[in-house]
């Protein structure tokens, strides 16, 4: 049984009245939420506060929950226009992502800076890290969005398409965009060739 057939179920009890259920995809999925939630809001307290009212707007919403989509993805998407909506009320910006390089899962296209554990190492760990920061805080919204949804979240770009409204080709655009963008911003750091992303 897959991870979507168990949730299906568990949403399935939950229409039913079962608590416990939805409880058990609550654990199953709040460590996620707040990660994501994280990126956009910087308070701690906030994002507690975003997540919770996230799991009560989802757990109204259950009735209309189809199973199309994975349950995290219906709740991720339910987690963001939450944060949208705090953040505008709010006026507030976006802040610039943790200390995560951007990568896919082909190994080449991966950013790798090797730890010797010298103190240069960690430096330049750091500098590249920042460099990431500052280049995914410049992007568009849609850029970044796309971005953070494929390298924080891990989420499939199918998944990112249904979550983002989009076509997955413009996903993939909005991908590619965002890795060019940012390998520009390294390629000086890294003493790379305008031929080479990283």
């Amino acid at each position: 049984m897959s991870e979507q057939d168990i949730d299906r179920q568990l949403v399935e009890r939950a229409r039913q009245g079962d608590k416990r259920a939805f409880e058990m995809l609550v654990e199953k999925y709040q460590r996620r939420l707040l990660r994501l939630l994280s990126r956009m809001v910087k308070n701690t307290k906030e994002v507690e506060d975003i997540a919770q009212e996230t799991f009560i707007k989802a757990y109204r919403a259950l009735p209309n929950f189809r199973g199309d989509a994975a349950f995290y993805t219906w709740l991720y998407r339910i987690g963001v226009n939450t944060a949208k909506n705090y953040l505008a009320g709010r006026k507030k910006t976006m802040p610039t992502l943790s200390d995560q390089a951007m990568g896919d899962d082909e190994p080449d296209e991966r950013l790798v800076v090797q730890d010797l554990n010298t103190p240069e190492t960690a430096l330049m760990s750091k500098q590249i890290a920042l460099a990431v920061n500052d280049a995914v805080d410049a992007l568009p919204e849609e850029l970044r969005s796309a971005i953070t949804l494929r390298e924080m979240e891990g989420l499939s770009y199918e998944e990112i398409a249904e979550s983002m409204n989009c076509p997955i080709g413009t996903v993939r655009s909005r991908i590619f965009r965002a890795r060019e963008a940012i390998a520009a911003k390294l390629r000086p750091m890294l003493g790379t060739s305008q031929d080479t992303r990283w």
